[in-house]
């Protein structure tokens, strides 16, 4: 099997992190995927915010588990936190920003990295703190959150799920 194949096939969600910060290589590699990932007309119009400083991280998984009613921490003590944003008059925002998405999780397990898409960015980002936070950082006013990639050095590796039968017909 190739590495391409490999590690499309081996790459798992990762719920649980050491607390050491990932290596700027590491994090460029990452976001080197996300701008390469594919966008509908080729609008490149997705932005990522990558964010270590662990205030902020605490922070945005307060703002996340408060869109859930919860407390508990929904980004599992990832050291990294980098948010996909699309712009919302693009009719194909999602589905570009998920592709970002998919490449930064496939490029991290690469490297050796954990990670793992937490959802609800776009509900983050459309409370008046997540539009302070998006205005701080320069993304433009009409973007909406797409998803959250935590990133970190694995803790306890996750268990491989066998695939479930009988979900691809060939006609």
């Amino acid at each position: 099997m190739n590495e391409t194949m490999k590690t499309l096939t081996e790459r798992r969600s990762c719920r649980s992190y050491k607390t050491e910060q990932i290596k700027k290589e590491e994090l460029d590699a990452v976001l080197t995927a996300a701008l390469w990932a594919p966008t509908g007309m080729n609008r490149q119009h997705t932005r990522f915010v990558a964010v270590q400083d662990s205030e902020t991280v605490k922070k945005l998984s307060r703002m996340n588990a408060a869109v859930m009613g919860s407390t508990n921490d929904p980004f599992y003590g990832a050291p990294c936190v980098v948010i996909v944003f699309g712009d919302a008059d693009v009719y194909t925002y999602v589905e570009d920003g998920s592709l970002a998405m998919g490449n930064m999780m496939n490029a991290a397990h690469s490297l050796g990295l954990g990670s793992c898409w937490i959802h609800r960015a776009k509900e983050m980002f459309e409370s008046d703190e997540g539009k302070a936070l998006m205005a701080q950082w320069g993304i433009p006013e009409g973007y909406k959150g797409v998803g959250n990639c935590i990133l970190g050095y694995i803790d306890n590796p996750p268990a491989e799920r066998p695939r479930i039968e009988g979900r691809v017909r060939i006609i």
